[in-house]
């Protein structure tokens, strides 16, 4: 279907205009999508599918297809006239340096470092006082940046070698290539095929790493559903590799992790089924002929080991603690009824982690960071002093490290790094980044509202002091609720582009996430997974109440999980606000299980196959089977990537095209395909400029701006 909007007089084609308007709308014509008879049979009821053929990624007309809307969507983004102002200020305030906390590894301190604009970040390596060097160079990867570091660096206990990953064009599917870490020369064949997998070494002689068979058809999209763990001996070929779990029936399941205790005693299996839950299994390393044990056979609960002391292990557990707890057990007779309490379950949620001989105890408070410090003996030695309300993060290493590091920032306070001494408690500055920004001039407060059933449920609100709360503020409502994840405190420069203009940038902390434990992230799954909805709403009508903004001035927004609150949101809620910008959603919940490793996502969502019932609640909700004819929604930008094989991009494919076929009125619905880029790891950050300014320039003019709200900062570009 071709419709053309915006036209914003009609006296054009029919009549002449007594005066021209103070500015033409932007005029969009939609490239005509076709429509294929394909329906599909749930539980006697039957279902259209028009747009299947957008899921063939492989085929000559979705690459068709993209380029068409890309044409459209970019043709429109061109006409907005603050778009290159809005791109150069984000790059003026990117243009510094940042460098992350040092990581000691043998002789060296590895750091990784970005000059200002620099794609992606360089690492670095120091021995002692002596010159920097470059470790490794990611930019060199590829001309265009598009191939990008796909992980951490993982070192021998020698350090002497070194494994590392990549990701080509934002692909989940990595290459990990095998250094020597002396000369900085590769020593053997690049492992291929790889993904969703961690390296974990044994000793020096090689190390444990997880993969699915290399799909059929579109590695892109072809459902993968077998993970394997696999150990890779030095010296030898891949296809040498030894198969430790995950390949016989009994040992199917979606995702397998390997990890060996710093000491290389023990090697730890996590087998799941989906995202959350897991079994646990060991095997004795210092005994080469040791069988496989199982410690926990079931995928009920969430266990990993995060520490031994000889053959004392320490294992962090959501077992009867939906807050999680930290328990000890001797690794000769490791069930869960031999399980004892180490640092107990509280009323907030744990996240623990271990440095320099103790335990550092992150807690969430309302989704801001509290932190204690034990010893083994499980005897607190102090709460850590932080420098103000937000996010801590770090405080890991060696047991012999003397220091360690830990960051620090809020959505007001840039990303500070500090070094902390454990002995005696003491945190000093060790980099703080020099960002053209004055934190003084935000504010950021967190609030409670209620939600449609009466839970309260927290936000930040953070933005330029002094705002009016009139109503007219430009508002990016910002979510996520979901797989147990939590939205804490964090600085972004994009938010700071957008405060700027007088933006207000608000974020609740919605049911399906993980800030209040077990029983929060259950409360938004399955048959729950409207209360997530409900809370989205609840926050944007509490915005709209106290004046921060109105719906003609409120833009929603949220990614992968977030793009379906975004799509589900604006579906049933078209009114309420102005802009809606769905980036990388699952969109169409009655198949996204049939994708690439999306099965895995059935502890949140459940299947359109587990049952009537459950396929009833998806299709209510489902964005793609919810857009209705002469329904007027919110101007949308669809956002993906074309290597996205995470969430495939067909998700957003046919979202967009139900949108541009059904919208009524004259808001524009597009969708911008981001080429040789992914689910959004190792973007390059001259792409992350031009995503946002695009962003927040589609907001911007579909609010009915016609020049940025602060037009003084536009003084800054001036040469």
């Amino acid at each position: 279907m071709k419709q053309l909007l915006k036209i914003s007089c009609l006296a054009v084609l029919f009549f002449s205009c007594e005066q021209e308007p103070k500015k033409t709308e932007i005029i969009v014509t939609y490239p005509e999508t076709q429509q294929k008879e394909v329906v599909d049979t749930y539980f006697d009821t039957e279902i259209k599918d028009p747009y299947r053929w957008l899921e063939d990624d492989t085929s000559e007309e979705t690459e068709a297809w993209v380029k068409d809307q890309n044409k459209t969507t970019f043709g429109y983004l061109d006409k907005i006239p603050f778009r290159d102002a809005l791109k150069k200020r984000y790059t003026q305030l990117m243009n510094y340096e940042k460098i992350s906390a040092p990581r000691k590894e043998g002789e060296y301190s590895y750091f990784y470092k970005n000059d200002g604009l620099q794609n992606q970040y360089v690492i670095y390596r120091q021995k002692g006082d002596e010159e920097l060097e470059v470790f490794l160079d990611p930019n060199k990867f590829s001309e265009d940046g598009t191939v990008s570091l796909g992980g951490g660096l993982s070192f021998s206990k020698d350090k002497k070698t070194v494994a590392y990953p990549i990701s080509e064009g934002g692909s989940d599917w990595r290459k990990v290539i095998i250094m020597d870490v002396a000369s900085k020369q590769v020593v053997e064949d690049t492992l291929v095929d790889i993904k969703f997998s961690g390296i974990s070494w044994k000793e020096n002689d090689g190390f444990y790493y997880s993969s699915y068979d290399k799909p059929k058809g579109s590695e892109l999209s072809a459902k993968t559903d077998q993970h394997k763990l696999y150990y890779h001996k030095l010296g030898t070929k891949q296809n040498e590799d030894i198969l430790v779990y995950g390949g016989t029936p009994e040992e199917k399941h979606r995702y397998v992790s390997g990890s060996v205790t710093e000491d290389g005693n023990y090697l730890f299996i996590y087998p799941k089924i989906s995202t959350s839950g897991n079994k646990m299994l060991m095997k004795d390393l210092s005994k080469p002929d040791s069988e496989i044990i199982t410690i926990i056979d079931h995928a009920n609960t969430d266990s990993f080991v995060i520490e031994s002391n000889g053959s004392k292990l320490y294992i962090m557990t959501n077992m009867d603690a939906p807050n999680q707890k930290v328990v000890t057990v001797d690794a000769s007779n490791p069930a869960p009824e031999n399980w004892v309490d180490f640092i107990p379950e509280t009323e907030n949620v744990l996240s623990p982690g271990t440095g320099s001989g103790y335990f550092f105890a992150t807690y969430m408070v309302d989704a801001v960071s509290k932190v204690l410090q034990y010893d083994y003996d499980g005897k607190l030695v102090r709460e850590v002093k932080l420098p103000g309300v937000g996010t801590a993060g770090g405080f890991g290493g060696d047991k012999e490290d003397e220091i360690l590091y830990y960051s620090f920032s809020n959505y007001k306070t840039p990303g500070t790094t500090y070094t902390y001494n454990p002995k005696d408690g003491t945190s000093k500055v060790y980099r703080k980044p020099g960002i053209d920004f004055n934190p003084d001039e935000y504010e950021s407060k967190q609030v409670f509202y209620t939600s449609k059933d009466g839970t309260k449920v927290p936000m930040i609100i953070t933005h330029k002091k002094g705002i009016k709360l009139d109503g007219k503020n430009p508002t990016i409502l910002y979510g996520y609720g979901g797989f147990n994840i939590s939205l804490r405190p964090s600085f972004s420069v994009a938010n700071v582009v957008w405060m700027e203009q007088g933006g207000i940038y608000a974020v609740p902390n919605l049911r399906g996430g993980g800030e209040y434990g077990k029983k929060w992230h259950n409360a938004g799954t399955k048959m729950q997974k409207q209360n997530v909805f409900d809370d989205f709403i609840a926050a944007a009508e509490y915005l709209i109440a106290k004046k921060y903004t109105s719906s003609d001035f409120l833009a929603i927004r949220g990614g992968s999980n977030g793009g379906l609150l975004v799509g589900a949101t604006m579906t049933q809620r078209p009114d309420l606000m102005k802009v809606a910008l769905p980036a990388v959603g699952v969109l169409d919940m009655l198949r996204y299980h049939t994708f690439t490793s999306g099965a895995g996502w059935a502890y949140d969502y459940g299947t359109s196959e587990d049952s009537k019932e459950m396929f009833d609640y998806l299709k209510g909700y489902s964005p793609v089977h919810n857009v209705k004819e002469g329904v007027a929604y919110p101007a949308t930008m669809v956002t993906t990537g074309d290597h996205d094989d995470r969430v495939v991009p067909a998700h957003s494919f046919k979202f967009a095209a139900e949108l541009q076929a059904k919208q009524s009125g004259n808001n524009p619905t597009l969708i911008r395909i981001e080429t040789d880029a992914g689910h959004g790891a190792g973007t390059p950050i001259s792409k992350t400029i031009e995503q946002y300014a695009d962003m927040y320039g589609f907001t911007l003019y579909n609010m009915g701006f016609k020049e940025l709200p602060n037009k003084a900062i536009l003084e800054k570009f001036k040469d």
